[in-house]
């Protein structure tokens, strides 16, 4: 049986990634304090990997782009009515990878912005009103919850499609292929354009430095 490459590397190396970095960030913010650096870190790594996602999503490989798997009520409509197969997304997959983007980056963007006043702070702690900083870490502490109700969701939906309809969702975005009887062989990438690729990596790298070091307004304190 033939199979065909649908999802590129870079995608397949962000998705999981991310996957990491998640379950790292859960396990270092449960862990009161003693690894807050790495969970720092962590959260710079997945500032990067969303800077990354966010560009590749307009000029990455065919099924990585955005435009490829808008989620549109005429197609969630459609889909619900009569599931079909998608060489990439299908709409309700969509609808979580843009939902999960849009928690991921509301979780990490607020990140920069707090303060745990007993052990670290965000690069830009400081710089915004108490009462801003304060929504930041209602929403910051809060926002994983939504985040991990998400991600069930996700590998629930991931489970029903591999248990009930015998689709293994896991393995193309482990291989990057699926095999002819999921996709047609003009719904294949011809390669992961990974010069392109590394590119964006490298300019995403030295953005987050800069995000993150370089441009960090230096808050002075004031002792009394």
């Amino acid at each position: 049986m033939k199979h065909y490459l649908i999802w590129d590397l870079p995608t397949r190396i962000f998705h999981w990634g991310l996957v990491l970095c998640l379950l790292g960030l859960w396990y270092t913010a449960e862990s009161e304090g003693e690894y807050i650096d790495l969970h720092m870190k962590l959260g710079y790594v997945v500032i990067g990997l969303l800077c990354f996602r966010l560009i590749w999503g307009i000029i990455g490989t065919r099924h990585a782009r955005f435009m490829s798997f808008v989620p549109t009520p005429t197609k969630i409509k459609a889909y619900v009515k009569r599931p079909s197969d998608y060489p990439g997304h299908n709409p309700l997959g969509a609808l979580m990878v843009f939902a999960l983007l849009a928690l991921v980056l509301v979780q990490a963007s607020t990140g920069l912005f707090i303060d745990d006043d007993i052990f670290s702070a965000g690069p830009y702690n400081g710089v915004l009103s108490s009462s801003l900083e304060s929504l930041m870490n209602t929403i910051h502490h809060n926002g994983f919850d939504l985040i991990l109700i998400a991600a069930a969701i996700h590998i629930l939906a991931v489970a029903y499609y591999w248990r009930v309809k015998g689709k293994n969702l896991v393995k193309p975005m482990l291989t990057g292929k699926k095999s002819e009887k999921d996709v047609r062989s003009d719904d294949a990438i011809n390669h992961s354009k990974l010069l392109i690729a590394l590119f964006v990596a490298v300019v995403v790298a030295l953005f987050v430095y800069w995000l993150v070091v370089l441009n960090a307004p230096v808050v002075e304190e004031f002792y009394y």
